[in-house]
């Protein structure tokens, strides 16, 4: 399977049944996320064990690219501490903007956001949960635009 397969393949599961979809009880955080280019809005719970996240949901109304990369960082990051969360979003954010970047064969299922950047408009789409993300780690709580 080609990369261009994978992406398609990936996004679309992910978009049509998007794994941990809905809000958490109990969460010690949360940020919420905008993107006003194409309307994507999305919120990301977090219930942290020390540094490290025990668990994660999102909910929200996004394109398909924005659900499933929200639902592709919630399968990757579940169990992770903060340390290798930002090691993971630096690797994501230069796969998405960066045109040389090599899918590093750590990301797993993650590689196929690679296909992202292609459509240049739609990274805003695909990083708008990770900074979503790191807004909840940070404890503000506030609301994350990709303007």
């Amino acid at each position: 399977m080609d990369l261009k397969e994978l992406y398609r393949d990936v996004i679309l599961d992910h978009n049509k049944r998007p794994r941990n979809f809905g809000t958490l009880e109990a969460a010690d955080a949360r940020a919420d996320g905008h993107n006003p280019l194409c309307g994507d809005r999305l919120t990301v719970f977090l219930k942290m064990q020390g540094d490290r996240v025990e668990d994660i949901r999102f909910e929200g109304k996004g394109c398909a690219i924005s659900t499933a990369s929200a639902s592709l960082m919630t399968e990757a990051i579940k169990g992770k501490d903060k340390t290798e969360i930002g090691g993971l979003f630096n690797k994501v954010h230069s796969l998405l903007t960066q045109q040389e970047a090599v899918a590093d064969p750590s990301l797993g299922k993650l590689a196929a956001l690679s296909g992202v950047r292609e459509y240049p408009a739609r990274v805003k789409c695909a990083s708008l949960c990770w900074h979503t993300l790191n807004a909840a780690l940070d404890q503000g709580g506030a609301t994350v635009s990709t303007e």
